[in-house]
């Protein structure tokens, strides 16, 4: 696991890149993508009251926020479902589900995993990953879904990205229903991790990262740019086995 420490300086010209200016058409259009959600689906935020330690924090819980109140109603209540966590306050639950980075944001119960913020283009990916998640529609292959069902071994698939990218959200949401299949139909042994490079340079730093998407699973860069669906459960039947 990685480090809790205080935010990297970040030039204004990035910092703008995760400034939320989302206008009430954007938010209309948002509602009508969210409206044929079929099931509640559950969100842990995890930040931090320190701006010097979470720079995005505030706006990824306006993001988040956003998005859960745009959600349809499911009986009583939204369907996107949002639990928050502060640092200052719940260390307790941060220890529970091994959060040691803010802003974290959870689905799945960790299963999928965004490491910052999921803005700029990446939006898109974790708007598309909920409504698929809601929907029960991984949009994956017959013949991959059963090679993910019975995967040994474990993967853990990390997706460096920023918010520019206009490949990223797609090599994300790629990886997030390997993960999703993985916890629905197999053992839970397939996790997504997305992680934002701005916010997180140390982790980009390790592996290199001169583009993005990069992919790297189990500590291993394998792909730059977007893989297809094959080529990337190869390399997951592949590294998997190593942990076999």
């Amino acid at each position: 696991m990685y480090e809790l420490t205080e935010s990297p300086e970040i030039p204004p010209f990035i910092a703008e890149m995760f400034r939320l200016d989302l206008t009430e058409e954007d938010i209309n259009t948002l509602r009508e993508t969210l409206k044929d959600m079929k099931s509640k689906v559950r969100i842990l935020v995890f930040t931090s009251k320190n701006k010097k330690r979470c720079f995005a924090c505030e706006q990824t819980e306006k993001l988040i926020d956003i998005i859960a109140s745009a959600s349809p109603d499911i009986g009583s209540e939204k369907a996107v479902h949002v639990e928050k966590y502060v640092l200052e306050e719940n260390e307790d639950i941060f220890k529970k589900y091994n959060v040691e980075r803010v802003p974290t944001v959870l689905l799945l119960d960790g299963a999928i995993t965004y490491l910052g913020m999921p803005a700029g283009e990446e939006i898109k990916g974790l708007i598309e990953t909920l409504i698929r998640i809601s929907n029960n529609d991984h949009g994956l292959s017959e013949s991959t879904v059963s090679e993910l069902a019975k995967l040994e071994g474990k993967a853990v698939i990390e997706t460096i990205v920023t918010p520019t990218c206009p490949y990223c959200p797609y090599a994300v949401l790629l990886a997030n229903m390997f993960a999703y299949v993985s916890a629905t139909f197999g053992s839970g042994n397939v996790k997504s991790v997305t992680v934002e490079a701005y916010e997180n340079p140390d982790i980009a730093d390790k592996y290199a990262v001169t583009s993005t998407p990069t992919i790297a699973i189990n500590g291993r860069v394998v792909f730059i740019g977007l893989p297809y669906e094959s080529q990337l459960l190869k390399a997951v039947k592949r590294l998997a086995k190593l942990y076999a």
